[in-house]
């Protein structure tokens, strides 16, 4: 039987009978192919192709205003300039990237050919393949227009040229530095310690027990590259019970009379540690929580931070004045600055 009805109006089931097949769907094939405005007009098409070279323009221009905020805003100790540069580090990595991948996109959608391919699958043959993918290669080079639109081409080179530039210099910000510049700081033999960011030198009878001063070498407010320097040069000082320290052999002579200065850049990713707890004698990162021993020369009693704070080599000159004894022993800052 090859359909039956139960009656109902409508109502009607196929049943395949033995030794007969069911008839296939019909391929009801490709929609029909509309074309595009850019398609049916030569002033439209030229319109498109326009405004894709201003997008890859618009690309080129981001990655310049990337580096003249970069290069030509110099920073100070105001907020307002480090806030300039920001904005203008912001908008061009924004410009450079969204003009580069608006553009493609607008590209393919109004210049692009845009009629599906369809292909049946055949058997493996290596070099068949090799010579099937060169020509899909070509024929993508000439579907896109490429070679046959300059204008194009020219701007999508000058923005894909440029715009991985503006990550370059900011990676190469983060080290390692040319020489041992990471190695070095502002801190030598005789160098006063002054407070932060007045630049007041400050005598070892105004460091009382229990408290703490935040300092910097002298003469940093001067030098040209302050914010460099000071990022690197910055300490804490402290005053404990001497009978409190605990200084391995070799350190007994970096203190004065229970005054301590260490390092105030955290060892784990360069965070300030600014916390002091005076009754427990422990420095604290607030960061990452990481927490330095004071009475046991800094070392890490918690969190990720690897590796102790450096400690700065003081003593005491003719006048009263704290001063260093010559610069830090070790590196400052995170761990892989040193391992690097």
């Amino acid at each position: 039987m090859a359909d039956s009805s139960n009656g109902a109006p409508g109502t009607s089931v196929t049943v395949a009978t033995p030794g007969r097949e069911l008839d296939e769907f019909e391929n009801p094939g490709l929609p029909p192919h509309r074309p595009r405005l850019a398609d049916r007009d030569p002033r439209a098409e030229k319109r498109a192709e326009r405004q894709v070279a201003l997008l890859f323009l618009i690309s080129v221009l981001g990655t310049l205003l990337f580096f003249a905020g970069y290069f030509f805003v110099p920073l100070n100790e105001t907020i307002e300039r480090l806030r300039l540069q920001n904005l203008m580090l912001g908008l061009g990595t924004a410009f450079a990237m969204l003009g580069i991948g608006v553009g493609i996109v607008h590209w393919a959608k109004t210049l692009m050919p845009d009629h599906e391919v369809t292909e049946s699958r055949h058997e493996i043959r290596p070099e068949k393949d090799r010579q099937d993918a060169e020509k899909i290669v070509n024929d993508i080079l000439d579907e896109s227009g490429i070679k046959r639109r300059p204008l194009i081409r020219n701007t999508l080179l000058g923005a894909a040229l440029l715009a991985p530039l503006p990550a370059i210099a900011i990676f190469r910000d983060l080290g390692p530095l040319p020489g041992n510049s990471l190695k070095h700081t502002m801190w030598d033999t005789g160098v006063r310690l002054t407070r932060d960011p007045s630049g007041t030198p400050i005598r070892a009878s105004d460091v009382t027990i229990g408290s703490a001063f935040h300092v910097i070498p002298e003469g940093l407010n001067e030098v040209e590259n302050k914010l460099e320097e000071k990022a690197k040069a910055v300490v804490l000082l402290m005053r404990l019970d001497p009978e409190e320290l605990n200084p391995s052999p070799g350190r007994e002579n970096w203190g004065y009379d229970g005054i301590v200065a260490y390092s105030k850049i955290c060892t784990h990713v360069g965070c300030p540690v600014a916390l002091y707890e005076q009754q427990t004698h422990h420095l604290l990162c607030p960061c990452h929580q990481s927490t330095f021993d004071l009475e046991q020369e800094c070392e890490v009693i918690f969190g990720p931070a690897a590796r102790p704070l450096p400690q700065l080599p003081i003593e005491v000159d003719d006048e009263g004045y704290l001063v260093a004894s010559s610069d830090f022993q070790e590196p400052v800052g995170p761990s892989f600055w040193e391992r690097g």
